[in-house]
């Protein structure tokens, strides 16, 4: 069973930046991905980041590219979201996901989800 624990969500001006952490535990395989995700208030899930289990790979949508950098830990077994240059339109809970094998941007090809954490960027 693999678990994903957020943190470093929070209330920042735009032009801010945030700094997003996800704590993966359990996971047994080599090939995965995890992705980021977020959903605002009455629109659906849609896709932010991923990088490949080893973090040789990024990927991005192109609303955040130039913005937002997924990096990871490992000896900190931690993945990030850096969040730079925020605007109104990145608020929304973020949460990390978990996939096995091929890349995806679909939420339903994610198989774990963290708990959400919510990212507030003010006007």
């Amino acid at each position: 069973q693999v678990q994903l624990v957020e943190s470093g969500g929070g209330l920042v001006q735009a032009g801010g930046s945030l700094r997003l952490s996800c704590a993966p535990s359990g996971i047994t395989v080599r090939a995965y991905y995890l992705g980021w995700f977020r959903q605002a208030p009455g629109k659906e899930r849609d896709f932010v980041a991923a990088i490949t289990g080893s973090g040789g790979s990024t990927y991005y949508t192109d609303s955040v590219k130039g913005r937002f950098t997924i990096a990871r830990d490992n000896a900190k077994k931690t993945v990030y979201l850096q969040m730079n240059s925020l605007k109104p339109e990145d608020t929304a809970v973020y949460y990390c996901a978990f996939k096995r094998g091929p890349y995806s941007t679909s939420p339903d090809r994610y198989d774990y989800w963290g708990q959400g954490t919510q990212v507030t960027v003010s006007s």
